[in-house]
């Protein structure tokens, strides 16, 4: 690459973040033009692609783009003092096409219209309708354990492997699509990560790939959690880049299922989320509520929190705090705390309506 060329792109860097700062205040534009014109033939485009091959082309990406990182540090680390300005003009006109691609391919969805605001509901719930959802979750998810079969004290297994968990997953999207056109979901691309048990020491479940448009799921995660994982990934594939509005779309997704263990896990994955609300705000309600729940549901969260609390090392508390700063950089204001706006989600969407 040229000197000027270089030069250019170094100049473009600061212009693309002042940019997206500004579109922080036209989300409708984005919405628009980009959420709902440019990137569905993009998304659909990159996982017609890459989705049939059996293998992450995503994962193989970014083991290459290490390897090449770490070579050409080695190479070039005499040029900080030898050839300070070139060497700080190659990192961040390489940034800058980086950064331009990201934004291209899937970042501008950090931008796009808040999910509350295009179901036109609400962001505000007090105590007293936090209490009355979480028991109707309870009710239902009770019911539903029951419904598959099992005993109240026994854990549900899953009856799948995850190839037909990533194809299963596809009838709850196409359930939403009647009446959220936006998420039509096809066609698949979903992988198991080769780097699951680096993902897993990070504390992760799964990502999504921006430059090849697929889904990673952690393949460790074998627990009731799974479809859920699957479900987050994909509604990151329909341009829905907030943490917590995916949680709540991938909610939604296994809600809608067909399946009644895909439904089953959608309904215990919200009421975890409610249940632990009320822990913040009332430890006594919590208690007594925790009480009406099947003891088969408490051991799946358990299974859940004995698993991540078996991988717990220091690189997971870097990693997360990483990504908490790569959030409030790309228009999340609270960082990882955002998810918890999953639960206003909940409460206000089905406020007037069944479970």
């Amino acid at each position: 690459m040229q000197k000027k060329t270089k030069l250019i792109l170094v100049v473009l860097l600061p212009i693309q973040i002042l940019v997206l700062q500004l579109l922080k205040y036209v989300p409708e534009f984005i919405e628009t033009f980009y959420s709902t014109g440019i990137f569905p033939f993009i998304s659909k485009t990159s996982r017609f692609i890459f989705g049939w091959i059996p293998f992450s082309v995503g994962d193989i990406f970014y083991f290459f783009i290490i390897v090449f990182l770490i070579r050409w540090v080695y190479k070039n680390i005499k040029r900080i003092k030898t050839d300070t300005k070139n060497f700080i003009l190659d990192i961040f006109s390489t940034l800058s096409v980086v950064y331009l691609l990201f934004n291209l391919l899937w970042g501008l969805n950090y931008y796009r219209v808040s999910l509350h605001q295009s179901l036109t509901l609400d962001t505000e719930y007090n105590t007293e309708e936090l209490i009355a959802t979480t028991k109707r979750l309870i009710k239902k998810s009770n019911e539903m354990h029951r419904q598959l079969g099992f005993h109240d004290s026994i854990k549900i297994e899953s009856p799948y492997d995850y190839k037909q968990l990533f194809e299963k997953t596809l009838n709850g999207y196409k359930n939403l699509s009647q009446k959220y056109p936006n998420l039509d979901y096809t066609p698949l691309s979903l992988k198991n990560s080769i780097w699951s048990l680096g993902l897993t020491y990070m504390g992760y479940s799964g990502y999504f790939n921006p430059f090849t448009g697929e889904a990673q799921v952690n393949s460790l995660i074998n627990f009731h959690k799974f479809p859920v994982v699957i479900c987050h990934e994909q509604a990151h594939q329909l341009g829905y880049a907030a943490e917590n509005e995916a949680n709540f779309i991938a909610a939604l997704a296994t809600i809608n299922n067909e399946d009644e263990f895909i439904k089953y896990t959608g309904y215990i994955f919200a009421l975890r989320y409610c249940i632990n609300e009320i822990a913040r705000r009332d430890l006594d309600t919590y208690r007594e509520l925790l009480t009406t729940i099947s003891p088969g549901i408490l051991k799946s969260y358990k299974e859940m929190r004995d698993f991540w609390k078996s991988y717990e090392n220091p690189f997971e508390v870097i990693s997360k705090l990483f990504w908490d700063q790569f959030l409030k950089a790309n228009n999340q204001s609270n960082g990882i705390k955002s998810y918890s706006y999953m639960v206003a989600l909940i409460i206000n969407y089905y406020e007037n309506q069944p479970f």
